[in-house]
């Protein structure tokens, strides 16, 4: 036999991290993090304000502590680490748990079934998958987890492109598949010159007012209903599509991208943020186990790289191409008409 030195610890950690990842999502499911942003709490009364069941509560709320998420004192009470504490508190503008809800309730599942998609090269999200989308948002609580999912995926992005992109020389923006728009009231909260809104379908029209007046931007920002297969997008001087086009095969990445060019007017910029894989596609763990999770979830998507949407922008006729990093693994490329 060949004689090795190397220790599995780091592959049964891997294969075993699906219970991190679930202690995680459980936790702000049962709104741990925003019960002890108010107050820390002894075991007994952080499970009953949690519903957490006696049996499991101290294991619970002890592994959260091992997991870096939650603290303990001398004491005995709980309460949250910092970042959790700025991040996964809901009553918190910072709050991003939307985007670990969705995969809690519509990720965690198929994933499990990774196997089947691997073999198959069809999606594992049963009926009610994302394929028609106005059936998949016919149903209330799937239509609100999923905004709620989206915002808090693209907050810390939207943040950043208020902060880098030249707004200076714009006056309007519309967002394309804005869910409840996170990137144009960040924006829009930034620069109060600038005027635009949402384009998405008509059921996301009232989470979108809804988030607008909580922010206090409702006057400057207006919804667009409509389906972008189906119907022209808006005009504006800048167009954002974030995360849209991971969702779609290649050619429908190309219909999306020829729509937004044609909406925008000359000297318009077009904006695409996503985890893009990196051009070797050797570093990019996000963004590979995103295109993944296209495979899971989509008859047809998958993410890309950077050189790769460049690539479809300049066929499509967009020029001034530029690159440029945002938050964490997030990137942007802007292209001008």
């Amino acid at each position: 036999m060949e004689a090795t030195t190397a220790a599995p610890d780091r592959l049964v950690k891997l294969g075993l991290a699906f219970r991190d990842s679930k202690t995680l999502l459980s936790a702000v499911e049962l709104d741990v993090f925003t019960l002890l942003a108010q107050q820390p709490l002894e075991l007994v009364p952080l499970a009953e304000k949690s519903g957490v069941h006696a049996r499991g509560a101290r294991d619970f709320f002890d592994a959260l502590v091992a997991l870096g998420l939650l603290e303990r004192d001398e004491s005995g009470r709980y309460s949250n680490a910092p970042d959790a504490n700025q991040y996964l508190d809901r009553n918190k503008l910072s709050y991003i748990g939307g985007e670990l809800e969705l995969a809690n309730a519509r990720q965690f599942g198929p994933w499990s079934m990774l196997t089947d998609a691997l073999r198959t090269g069809k999606p594992q999200s049963g009926a009610r998958g994302t394929e028609d989308y106005p059936a998949y948002y016919a149903d209330s609580a799937i239509l609100e987890n999923v905004a709620r999912g989206m915002t808090g995926g693209s907050l810390r992005a939207a943040q950043a492109i208020a902060a880098r992109f030249p707004w200076q020389e714009f006056r309007t923006l519309i967002d394309i598949g804005t869910a409840q728009g996170c990137l144009p009231v960040q924006i829009a909260s930034a620069h109060p010159h600038l005027s635009g809104g949402g384009f998405d379908l008509p059921a996301l029209k009232p989470l979108f007012e809804a988030y607008a007046e909580q922010h206090g931007v409702t006057g400057r920002l207006r919804f667009h209903s409509g389906d972008f297969f189906n119907d022209p997008l808006p005009t504006a001087d800048v167009l954002v599509m974030g995360r849209v086009l991971h969702n779609w095969d290649r050619a429908t990445k190309m219909l999306l991208l020829k729509k937004a060019f044609d909406a925008l007017p000359g000297g318009g910029v077009l904006i695409v943020y996503e985890r893009f894989i990196d051009d070797g596609r050797r570093f990019s763990t996000a963004g590979l186990l995103a295109s993944l999770n296209m495979l899971v979830l989509t008859a047809g998507g998958f993410d890309y790289s950077a050189a790769d949407c460049e690539g479809w922008m300049a066929e499509t006729g967009f020029r001034d191409l530029r690159v440029s990093s945002l938050a964490g693994d997030i990137g942007m490329i802007t292209g001008r008409k």
